[in-house]
């Protein structure tokens, strides 16, 4: 038997267990890890990191030496003219130069290279929290709006019941026969709500894919997390958050760059060696000789350039507080609306959705022995449907404020 028909049922066995592993229910961390690790943006960052990383190398580095050849004094007139060995003046030479720039500068450039690293760094985090944060909430909707269309099995079944009362009651006279056509009002009304929903979820599912690709077409596994929040803890750590910490990266990279144009104010020097040849019945020589910069028009060249790059330090510095009191504001918003939604969920579990259903079941006795009307018990079971939407919806929202919270604030803190 040919090796190749041994081989496929195992490739066949293999890749129906990738098939099943790629099948796997999309629980809420899992979500988290396949956008991080196959988001387009992440890669883009980590590749940016790597670049300046290299290009950090070299940034403390001389720079490359020159290599020189000529001639010196060669005659053009004269009995001599044209020779190169005649004279013993004229030279051949080769040698080699190197530009050192003042120690001040090249530290203060190794130090703007590795400060450009983690100003790329602080960004790759800004773009992390943002995905995770993304998908989270992206979850949260399409979990909310699964919960939501599970509701219509349940609502199916008792608009059913209810239209079997109301038949009940016409056939003993207690209702007109007009009242047939309320429950199946209700229905239709019922059917072009769940065609929303369903519209909704497949945009749901639509931004889940762009977050994390193919994984977002199967089925959701597992609740939402209980994220463990504490306002004061959160308000300690908000100079942590990434946007924020960010500024502090920046600032390391314009001091650097204010130091480097504060070097500039040092004179960088050089050296050149050069052989120099001459004709047999002269002797050869060797010439050494040393260059140095002279800065001397500072106010006109270094001090404006000191100047700009100390008012970028300035202004990064002030764009740093300015977001820090954005966050802030935002925190103390986000935690009250957090906090309003928890009260609301906890009243709408205990009190009102408790309520409504005593209403329909009360309403609902009533038409059953001839003392309401439909219209009523209609209303009433208006009233609890509604409701229990509002209790899925509150949830929602309190999940994604505890998502917004936690992703921006409570996950940066250590």
């Amino acid at each position: 038997m040919s090796r190749c028909w041994i081989r496929l049922p195992l490739q066949l066995s293999l890749a129906g267990l990738v098939g099943l592993a790629q099948a796997a229910p999309l629980t809420f961390n899992a979500a988290l890890d396949q956008a991080v690790n196959t988001s387009p943006a992440l890669a883009a960052q980590r590749a940016q990191i790597g670049a300046l990383q290299s290009a950090a190398m070299p940034a403390g580095a001389l720079p490359d030496p020159k290599l020189f050849v000529g001639i010196d004094n060669y005659p053009v007139s004269g009995p001599m003219r044209g020779s190169l060995t005649q004279d013993f003046m004229t030279m051949q030479k080769i040698g080699v130069m190197q530009e050192i720039p003042n120690a001040d500068k090249r530290r203060a450039r190794v130090e703007a290279a590795a400060a450009e690293i983690k100003v790329a760094e602080a960004q790759n985090r800004m773009v992390r929290l943002k995905v995770r944060r993304e998908v989270a909430l992206a979850w949260l909707n399409r979990y909310a709006l699964e919960r939501k269309l599970m509701l219509f099995d349940a609502l199916g079944r008792e608009s059913q019941l209810l239209a079997t009362a109301v038949q009940a009651q016409i056939a003993s006279g207690r209702a007109q026969p007009a009242d047939a056509v309320m429950p199946k009002q209700e229905a239709a009304q019922l059917a072009d709500r769940h065609d929303d929903l369903t519209r909704d979820l497949a945009k749901a599912k639509a931004e889940l894919r762009r977050l994390i690709g193919p994984a977002a077409d199967e089925p959701l596994a597992g609740e939402p997390p209980a994220f463990n929040l504490d306002a004061g803890s959160l308000r300690l750590h908000l100079s942590q958050h990434p946007e924020i910490a960010a500024f502090g990266a920046a600032a390391h990279k314009a001091e650097a760059e204010v130091s480097e144009a504060i070097a500039m104010k040092k004179p960088d020097w050089g050296v050149e060696l050069a052989y120099q040849k001459r004709g047999a019945q002269f002797g050869d020589m060797v010439s050494l000789q040393f260059t140095f910069d002279l800065p001397l028009f500072t106010r006109t060249r270094q001090d404006p350039n000191i100047a700009a790059k100390q008012q970028e330090l300035t202004r990064i510095e002030a764009e740093r507080e300015a977001l820090l009191r954005d966050h802030a504001n935002e925190l103390d918003s986000n935690v009250a609306d957090y906090v309003a939604l928890g009260r609301q969920l906890d009243r709408g579990r205990q009190e009102w959705l408790p309520l409504a259903q005593q209403k329909v079941d009360l309403v609902t006795a009533s038409y059953q022995a001839g003392k309401a009307d439909l219209t009523v018990v209609l209303a009433a079971r208006r009233e609890l449907i509604e409701q229990r939407f509002k209790l899925i919806e509150l949830d929602y929202q309190r999940a994604s404020s505890a998502a917004r919270l936690y992703f921006a604030y409570g996950e940066s803190a250590p």
